[in-house]
């Protein structure tokens, strides 16, 4: 991955959030930060 791609893929995350907030209003950082959690105690579960 170069610094392009890396700073492409930065943008449109950062901008599907923006999108997020004023447009679409699903509560993504919540959503994103729950299945985050989920996440991090599959990792433990398997550990």
């Amino acid at each position: 991955m170069n610094n392009q791609i890396a700073i492409s893929l930065a943008v449109l995350i950062i901008g599907l959030f923006v999108v997020d907030h004023f447009w679409l209003h699903m509560g993504l950082p919540v959503l994103a930060g729950k299945e985050f959690s989920r996440l991090i105690d599959f990792i433990i579960f398997w550990r």
